[in-house]
């Protein structure tokens, strides 16, 4: 037969080209191999925020490699975001610190309708959080703010606390500055361009970021810098999930002109607890495979990288089905594991004190409007804060 003109050495040059190619392709397939929906639906911020800019980047991947068809519902509130999750309308959330306040039972959600959620991050995105003014404003440090008009929005703890904290770095309060209230985070970022606003709690790759910096107006970032102590003393007391972080990507800002910001997670991909851990670990995957795909869809995307977004800290504990692919991957270490049980532990305590709440509320006929303020000298009293 025609094959074997190569000799002996040339069929066993075949044989190996042969299990190659086709050990290429096995490893190929396996590779592509996820088992998910066709069709889903992610919340996440609205239209022109980073985090939305986010979400559509991986959604267009993931179009593109699997042919999953994906929804985006945005919105410009915490409840927003994770109401259709609660629901059910949504298979996650592109979500930012409301995941620390509703496992916490804070704030919007330590209402009697809300409570302690029990959630869960598949991965967390590394970032910074900002606040922006715009260079006519004048304003050049938190001091500065004192008389001038600083965003609010209902519904959205996850802005209105930083915004608190913020202040508390210059030793001011909202009582120093004027409130001045918008519908959705985009709204308050839009302000500033419109000048109805003059500093607003932003991401400093929101797309509106770059429209402020060639605007008239101008764009300037307010500092926090990891020498002052007694400003950050006072921010971590407010929001303890913030940290100093150099900060090299954004409007105006680069490795040669890095400014100094508080550090987080945004956003965050959430679910509860009883999500399908294979759904989890499938998701995970996808999100890890099609990497390459968004990693040059924006310049915060390459923080997605598994090893930086797959990793402690964040707001809630990890899932489990992440956390069987992040082990896999060699990513998951007996110090994640650590922090993760600890997290689990905090969230214990928390929902049993709410238990326990509830049923001392409805012994006592505690009326829900002052059943938060109840709710909160139980939880600062279980937790010894």
């Amino acid at each position: 037969m025609s094959h074997f003109r190569f000799g002996k050495n040339g069929v066993i040059f075949m044989v190996c080209v042969s299990l190659i190619f086709f050990g290429f392709l096995a490893s190929a397939g396996a590779e592509e191999s996820v088992s998910l929906p066709k069709t889903m639906i992610w919340s996440c911020y609205d239209v022109g925020a980073s985090g939305y800019v986010q979400a559509s980047a991986i959604a267009d991947a993931f179009v593109k490699k699997y042919g999953i068809r994906i929804r985006l519902l945005p919105s410009g509130t915490s409840i927003g975001r994770l109401m259709p999750l609660t629901t059910k309308r949504v298979i996650c959330g592109f979500l930012a610190n409301e995941v620390f306040f509703a496992v916490e039972g804070l704030y919007d959600f330590s209402t009697i309708e809300w409570g302690p959620q029990d959630l869960r991050v598949l991965l967390a995105h590394p970032t910074t959080i900002a606040l922006a003014t715009t260079k006519e404003s004048g304003i050049k440090a938190i001091k500065d703010l004192k008389g001038k008009r600083v965003s609010w929005i209902p519904g959205a703890p996850t802005l209105n606390i930083k915004a608190e904290a913020f202040l508390a770095f210059g030793g001011m309060t909202w009582n120093d500055v004027n409130r001045v209230e918008f519908p959705s985070y985009g709204a308050a970022c839009k302000a500033l361009i419109e000048g109805k606003t003059d500093a607003s709690v932003v991401s400093t790759s929101a797309s509106i970021m770059y429209e402020l910096e060639t605007s008239p107006r101008g764009l300037f970032w307010v500092q926090f810098p990891p020498s002052d102590k007694e400003g950050w003393d006072r921010m971590l007391k407010i929001a303890p999930f913030l940290s100093p972080k150099k900060e090299t990507v954004g409007a105006g800002i680069s490795k040669e002109n890095p400014v100094y910001l508080p550090g987080y997670r945004y956003p965050m991909i959430t679910v509860y607890a009883n999500a399908d851990p294979e759904w989890v670990y499938n998701f995970v995957k996808a999100l890890d495979q099609t990497y390459p795909m968004y990693e040059k869809a924006h310049a915060v995307m390459p923080d997605w990288k598994i090893s930086e977004s797959g990793v402690p800290p964040a707001d809630a504990p990890f899932h489990v089905g992440a956390i069987k692919y992040l082990k896999e991957k060699g990513v998951w270490t007996a110090k994640d594991d650590e922090w993760n049980k600890a997290r689990l532990g905090q969230l214990k305590k928390v929902q049993g004190a709410w238990e326990k709440t509830v049923a001392e509320a409805e012994a006592k006929k505690i009326k829900s409007k002052e059943f938060p303020e109840f709710w909160m000298k139980q939880r600062a009293a279980a937790l010894n804060q």
